[in-house]
């Protein structure tokens, strides 16, 4: 989700929509990317890192659309623009993110058993 709401629009103006590639998009889609590396990693030998990389990419991928959207709010308000699809999608990959960090970080590997 977050590589996809890097590239995608994230504000519509009257004067036409402004694309993520060209400011705080392409780091989500950094972002993204890394968190989809950190998702490759195995996890019963890395946890504590993946954690780590996890949140990182979490609090990018949530922090910089909540800062555009704050931004946009303090400079004109709610009038003459509305969020696009690439901003709703690169908060959400950061929430499912932070969540993936949350549940990894609860679970606790199992002891082997002697057979």
């Amino acid at each position: 989700m977050m590589a996809l709401g890097g590239f995608l629009p994230w504000v519509y103006t009257h004067l036409g929509s402004m694309s993520g590639a060209v400011g705080a998009g392409l780091w989500v889609f950094y972002a993204g990317l890394l968190a989809l590396a950190g998702g490759l990693v195995p996890a019963h030998r890395l946890r504590t890192v993946i954690v780590v990389q996890s949140v990182l990419c979490g609090l990018v991928a949530l922090g910089l659309p909540v800062w555009q959207v704050v931004y946009m709010l303090s400079l004109v308000g709610l009038q003459g623009w509305m969020p696009g699809p690439g901003l709703v999608l690169s908060a959400f990959g950061g929430v499912l993110c932070l969540l993936a960090a949350r549940q990894l970080a609860g679970v606790r590997p199992v002891a082997a058993q002697d057979a």
